[in-house]
């Protein structure tokens, strides 16, 4: 900790926080959840439990005219085994919505994965880390700071040379979004730089982040927290973590829609409801799955290992399931003018791929999250968008 100024100790409580839906005591510190504790207790694997802990939209947010901010947290890194550390996750500190500053937090614990397919893995204790922000504007500003998306993260002090305080309700809407690992911000190399961030700063609202890589499967504790969760705008994408974990043939899966959908609209009966199919993926455009990790060269890329010709006895592939959410959508919004569909390929398809491709064959790099963020905001949050009516 610097010593060469008169420090303000300020704690970390929820009124300081935004994009989380609870928030765990540690011996250290909080631990921001973006599932409640209820759902949590329900989890049946790490892949959730962990992708549900890194606060991938979680910031803190709050008034001040300090000009230096430290953070005091304790990040949880992963590591895969036989594979290069990844970099330290970043901070990214706004000043009245413009990105000025980031910085890292070495250190911390380190969870090693040992088996890719079941996530085992051990854990290595490490201690406390700053991320330190300097020269800001001497004068009344809006703070935020963005945890790292990737990194499981306590919050342990929040220290600044000015008083700091709560920021005012601004009236913006709550955007609420469910999805897989593109929505969490795999691959994107900064936490205001997932696809879901940058759309949300483009068109003007708040975002609460329910994406878990891995994980989008609709399970019915995720819809519940949703149900549950105040928000102005929902949209769920829906689609490739079921075909890449082969969780579900085409029968059980139209009921499960259905019921996620019937769940959301039992607490936002006439909220603006948006249902997104699957952006291109051309290894499982008509191949089931499951995935499996592939290193050949020492990359990791991924493969489907599906039949193809098992798309007749009910596999599901990514245009099995567009077609089926097309017509799920078509046949609820007969009754439900409020509910919309969007598929995926307008956000990222054949044109975007060729240009900008997936570099493990699943993920975008950053560009793709960039030019994700842009087609959603063109197609949800303006001109007829079917949130554009809520957007400043």
């Amino acid at each position: 900790m610097d010593t060469e100024h008169d420090w303000i100790s300020t704690p970390v409580t929820a009124d300081l926080l935004r994009g989380f839906l609870d928030l765990e005591p540690t011996a250290r510190g909080l631990m921001p959840h973006r599932l409640p504790a209820r759902a949590r207790r329900q989890i049946p694997d790490a892949q959730l439990a962990t992708a549900e802990a890194q606060p991938s939209g979680v910031r803190l947010v709050f008034r001040t005219r300090a000009t230096v901010v430290e953070l005091d947290t304790v990040p949880t890194k992963r590591v895969h085994q036989g594979l290069p550390a990844p970099a330290d996750g970043v901070y990214d500190l706004l000043v009245d919505g413009r990105l000025t500053a980031g910085a890292t937090v070495p250190g911390g614990n380190v969870r090693i994965i040992t088996d890719l397919l079941t996530q085992a893995s051990e854990l290595r204790e490490g201690p406390v880390g700053t991320a330190r922000f300097t020269g800001l504007p001497a004068r009344d500003k809006d703070v935020e700071i963005w945890l790292p998306h990737t990194e499981i993260t306590e919050l342990v002090a929040l220290r600044t040379d000015a008083p700091v305080g709560p920021v005012p309700d601004r009236g913006r809407s709550v955007w609420l979004h469910h999805g897989s690992s593109i929505s969490h911000g795999s691959n994107a190399d900064r936490p205001t730089a997932t696809w879901p961030a940058l759309a949300a700063a483009r068109g003007g609202v708040e975002l609460l982040n329910l994406g878990f890589g891995g994980s989008a499967l609709l399970d019915p504790f995720t819809a519940r927290a949703m149900r549950d969760t105040p928000a102005d705008l929902i949209s769920v994408k829906i689609g490739i973590n079921l075909v890449n974990t082969d969780a579900m043939r085409l029968r059980a899966f139209v009921p499960a829609v259905h019921g996620f959908l019937d769940t959301l609209r039992e607490g936002h009966p006439t909220t603006p409801l948006l249902v997104v199919s699957p952006l291109l993926c051309p290894v499982q455009e008509d191949t089931p799955g499951p995935l499996a990790p592939d290193f050949t060269d020492g990359v990791l890329r991924f493969r489907a290992t599906g039949d193809p010709a098992e798309r007749a006895a009910g596999r599901l592939t990514l245009n099995v399931v567009r077609d089926a959410l097309a017509r799920i959508v078509a046949e609820r919004a007969a009754e439900d003018p409020h509910l919309h569909h969007l598929d995926g390929r307008k956000l990222y398809g054949a044109r975007d791929f060729a240009e900008l491709p997936l570099p493990d064959e699943v993920h975008p790099d950053p560009a793709g999250h960039r030019r994700i963020a842009e087609n959603f905001a063109r197609h949800v949050f303006e001109d007829d968008g079917p949130f554009a009516a809520h957007t400043r």
